[in-house]
């Protein structure tokens, strides 16, 4: 059933004075299809969390360190089988190099993730993690995402908290939200098998949280999901986060069909992006920041994201593996991130994964001149 107009219009101004909506409002909010007025909602959120006149990005890697996996997801054009002929693992020297060429472009952190192997032991991942810090003790490592976590219990037979007490020790800082693609076991049975289920995704980030971790939270949608699974998804991460506070930031994507098993289905385009983006920002009332996806978006809509609920433009970047296997490859400069920043009409400030701005403003300090959108009226 279609909601009337009067009603979106009541639903986007209660989100946007602050109230939380329901499961079944932020259900009507997706069904809509009016993008300017869901946009200018999200729009007036974000200012209304983030008044200061910045925008922010970081500077990181992503680093695969193997492409070996156990599970079989059908959306994923990176992995392999664990006995293919491309499977590696990365060596210490080269990580390191990795890392190395990172710190010279700027960056203080990288994103460590990878296929889940079946052979390598968790005094594997305690010793790359300890002599990255020993080399790099000023660079952050977002590592390993939830299902790598929950096949490391696996594969030590240890308790979910012993594993990540010892990985916080060995020099882990923070976790991605990597392997979320839709909390919804009907979802995640259909499109990927050997791979951790809704309620222990969330384990992973409720036991990290209570031992003092931060971490990001992710949705990959525009597959076989329901836009009622959608707000199933953002439901699960609002109620943990209420629990625990822990997410720093969300970030949602499309899903990327070349080169996969899922081939067939068409993709889902920027309207889709940007209205669901705008819908998670009214939803996730207790989630702070919102990142734009321009590696799977370009530059252009990543830009436009800014506008629709964003106050972050991601990462720069340095190498990515995963979604380019699946025919998607953006590259933007640390230049022509800033600039997305400045033509929307904000201050870009170079920030960590805590949101921590790590830079040096430069030029002139005074806030530039950012128009308010009103909520328009669908």
């Amino acid at each position: 059933m279609l909601t009337s107009s009067s009603e979106i219009s009541f639903l986007l101004e209660k989100a946007a004075d602050g109230q939380r909506l329901t499961p079944d409002e932020g259900l009507q909010l997706l069904r809509s299809h009016d993008l300017a007025a869901i946009g200018a909602a999200a729009d007036a959120v974000t200012r209304r969390l983030h008044p200061e006149p910045f925008r922010t990005y970081n500077i990181d890697r992503n680093i695969n360190y193997t492409n070996a996996c156990t599970a079989v997801c059908d959306f994923c054009a990176f992995y392999r089988p664990p006995n293919h002929p491309e499977v590696y693992v990365l060596p210490m020297d080269v990580l390191l190099k990795k890392i190395e060429e990172t710190v010279a472009l700027g960056g203080e952190q990288i994103l460590l993730q990878g296929g889940l192997h079946p052979k390598l032991p968790l005094e594997w991942y305690e010793d790359t993690l300890r002599t990255m810090k020993q080399n790099f003790p000023g660079v952050n490592i977002h590592g390993f995402s939830p299902p790598e976590i929950y096949h490391f219990t696996k594969i030590s037979k240890l308790p979910l908290r012993t594993v990540l007490e010892r990985l916080r020790d060995a020099g882990l800082g923070s976790l991605p939200g990597g392997g979320g693609e839709i909390l919804v076991d009907r979802v995640r049975k259909s499109i990927t098998r050997g791979k951790v289920l809704s309620d222990d995704w969330l384990d992973v980030m409720r036991v990290w949280h209570q031992i003092g971790g931060k971490s990001s939270a992710t949705m990959m949608f525009g597959h076989i999901e329901t836009l009622a699974e959608r707000i199933e998804h953002l439901e699960r991460i609002r109620q943990l986060q209420d629990e625990t506070g822990g997410f720093t930031a969300y970030i949602c994507w499309t899903f990327q069909p070349e080169n996969t098993d899922m081939s067939h289905l068409p993709p889902a385009g920027a309207f889709e992006y940007l209205k669901t983006q705008a819908v998670s920002r009214l939803y996730l009332d207790n989630v702070p920041n919102i990142q734009s996806s321009w590696v799977t978006q370009g530059e252009k809509v990543g830009q436009l994201a800014l506008l629709f609920g964003a106050n972050d433009m991601g990462s720069l970047m340095i190498e990515e593996n995963v979604v380019s296997q699946a025919g998607t490859v953006h590259h933007l400069t640390v230049d022509r991130i800033r600039a997305c920043i400045q033509n929307v009409g904000y201050i870009p400030r170079q920030r960590n994964v805590f949101y921590e701005y790590i830079d040096e403003m430069a030029g002139d300090r005074s806030a530039p001149s950012v128009p308010t959108l009103p909520i328009l009226q669908p």
